[in-house]
């Protein structure tokens, strides 16, 4: 019973972790894009 629930959580976390991760990544991408922009104009 606990190890099913724990499996779970830990699912959980990982898919969490994943997605804030890939915003993460998009925001870091969307500023240096902007900052290109800023920088060559």
């Amino acid at each position: 019973m606990a190890k099913e629930e724990i499996r779970k959580l830990l699912e959980n976390s990982k898919k969490v972790v994943e997605k804030d991760h890939e915003d993460f990544s998009k925001s870091i991408k969307d500023d240096l894009t902007s900052f290109k922009k800023k920088a060559l104009s």
